[in-house]
């Protein structure tokens, strides 16, 4: 919804800028919205053979996105050892730079006790420890290969620029990166707008009802009219009647006057796990399940294949992370 609200509020300041999305990842009631908006829809990057990547492919070859994007880099790290990561490797298990980081001890580059235990198996061998390591991948890639490198892509073509809707407040390296760079960034291979980078969730929300105001009085009119005189939507196509995707519910105010989404707080591709460890229940997966079982099931035990041709999938990740899941009937054996 961050994307929708920034799109919306550059139109109300009078900035004409194309919205792409790869909408695919997205729920079907963001997915809806988008197209009402006139958003162009990239598909995934391809691969050196010209074969798009997808969920399930990003999955098995290189890993699960868990815990958080940091995190599962450096996880990916540590179980694919090279001379070059060498220093890197040491670093996550011990906190120690070494000489290009000044023999320093970094906390950041510490990977915590907690999830050392769970992953940090790998160096055992060269670090004289006694961590664990899961028999699943995990990886940061998905995000790279799926969202940012089409949209990269379509900038390089079209010799654009983006807007993002990001925000510090989101935490993790968006925040990491926004406050070294700011709001808008000017560099050597990168440049990109993040009108909301200094704001809050709440803040995010009070522009949303605004947009969604002006949707109702007369902007979904007036997109319904532009996506039928210019072919992006059918005759009589069902306009949503307020910019908050289905997905989201809608937005209420608490007691203290802050505001919230009664139903989903954040969205994102279906198969992602990133910050599942922090949510209560019932969570993005269990959520997924009341939505769409199919799609559940597949995710949960049926989207990788392990070397003895076992199918599985999340659940082996969740159970291994301690995250509590509502289980359901797995697929039968044949």
């Amino acid at each position: 919804m961050d994307s929708i609200t920034l799109f919306l509020f550059l139109k109300d300041i009078g900035i004409d800028a194309p919205g792409i999305s790869v909408s695919s990842l997205e729920d079907t009631s963001i997915q809806k919205m988008h197209r009402a908006l006139g958003i162009e829809r990239l598909g995934a990057a391809k691969d050196a053979d010209g074969v798009p990547w997808t969920k399930p492919r990003i999955l098995q070859e290189f890993g699960f996105p868990v815990i958080s994007k940091e995190t599962a880099r450096k996880i990916e790290a540590l179980a694919n050892p090279t001379e070059k990561n060498k220093g890197y490797r040491h670093a996550i298990v011990t906190g120690q730079t070494g000489e290009r980081g000044g023999f320093k001890v970094s906390k950041k580059m510490k990977m915590s006790q907690k999830w050392l235990k769970k992953f940090g198996g790998y160096a055992n061998e060269v670090e004289g420890t006694d961590y664990n390591k899961p028999d699943f991948k995990v990886s940061a890639k998905c995000c790279y290969y799926l969202k940012e490198k089409p949209c990269e892509d379509w900038a390089k073509e079209n010799n654009s620029v983006p807007f993002m809707g990001i925000m510090a407040s989101e935490g993790g390296l968006r925040a990491k990166g926004l406050m070294v760079n700011g709001c808008n960034y000017f560099g050597v291979h990168t440049t990109r707008s993040a009108p909301f980078a200094i704001f809050y969730r709440d803040d995010l929300l009070r522009l949303a009802r605004e947009m969604d105001q002006k949707w109702k009085d007369g902007w979904k009119e007036e997109f319904y009219q532009k996506g039928v005189r210019e072919g992006y939507l059918p005759e009589g196509y069902e306009m949503p009647e307020s910019i908050v995707p289905e997905i989201y519910g809608e937005i209420a105010e608490r007691e203290d006057g802050t505001l919230y989404t009664t139903k989903a707080q954040r969205t994102g591709c279906s198969m992602c796990g990133f910050g599942i460890h922090l949510e209560k229940p019932p969570h993005r997966f269990d959520q997924l399940r009341e939505r769409n079982p199919k799609e559940w099931q597949f995710w949960l035990y049926e989207c990788c294949t392990d070397e003895n041709g076992q199918k599985y999938g999340w659940a082996k990740v969740l159970d291994y992370i301690g995250v509590p899941y509502e289980k359901g009937e797995k697929p039968q054996e044949e």
